[in-house]
């Protein structure tokens, strides 16, 4: 067989145009992750070449645009104000009201006046504490309301029993705020310091009933954190530690 000379002149008649191969697949995932999570890739920052691509990078941009949605709401779940501190300080104060052991003082203010014993030839059975007119009184334990309204010497009277029993009686007062049955919490307002029933001056008239008896409210009180002569008490000390 003839091998042939370079010299020979060239038998193929023209070249063929090779046909250019249809866009790579690479090519067509890249567009479309980046159509679809151009609002992703445009808040990050500028779009990446996508030469520079890599297979990894692909699936975080398919990812992103399809939690775009939720990445909105987290978003608009963040403008929303954190609650309060005074809030959070209400609700600590609401549970500590309604434990089962707690004890408070019934006035914020006030002038110890009277205690408890004989007085004028009869038993003085509470205590009294001045304050002006009109001065709010508060519950010093949780419990049932079981009178609310005009109760002798006692003037306009508020009568709360609690779960042990025991009795206390706020007398003297110039304007009911609770009613018969209502259920209240250590430092809730009963009513308005007056000087309706036997009285002499503006006060409230503070009694403890225990098993059905009169009971010293000074030392009752103490043992319970409350102490009525120095006008403190401690609304953690029966509560649990958790």
């Amino acid at each position: 067989m003839r091998q042939r000379l370079s010299s020979e002149p060239d038998r193929y008649r023209g070249r063929r145009r090779v046909p250019t191969p249809p866009r790579s697949r690479y090519a067509a995932v890249v567009t479309t992750a980046f159509v679809g999570a151009g609002v992703v890739a445009l808040g990050a920052g500028a779009l990446p070449d996508a030469k520079a691509v890599s297979p990894s990078a692909l699936a975080d941009l398919e990812k992103a645009a399809a939690t775009s949605e939720d990445l909105s709401a987290r978003a608009a779940d963040a403008q929303q104000p954190p609650a309060s501190r005074s809030d959070q300080g209400d609700g600590l104060a609401s549970t500590l009201a309604a434990a089962p052991d707690v004890w408070l003082l019934p006035l914020e203010n006030y002038s110890f006046t009277s205690p408890y014993g004989m007085k004028w030839n009869k038993l003085h059975a509470g205590i009294d504490l001045a304050a002006p007119e009109g001065t709010p009184f508060n519950a010093v334990h949780a419990g049932t309301v079981t009178k609310a309204g005009w109760f002798g010497g006692y003037g306009y009277c508020v009568i709360v029993q609690h779960a042990d029993g025991t009795e206390s009686i706020y007398g003297h007062s110039s304007k009911l705020l609770v009613s018969e049955g209502q259920e209240v919490k250590a430092g809730d307002q009963l009513g308005l310091v007056g000087n309706t029933g036997h009285a002499y001056g503006s006060h409230l008239h503070l009694e403890l009933h225990v098993n059905g008896k009169p009971t010293d409210p000074i030392p009752y009180l103490r043992d319970r954190k409350v102490d009525i002569q120095l006008k403190v008490d401690d609304p953690y000390a029966g509560v649990a530690a958790s």
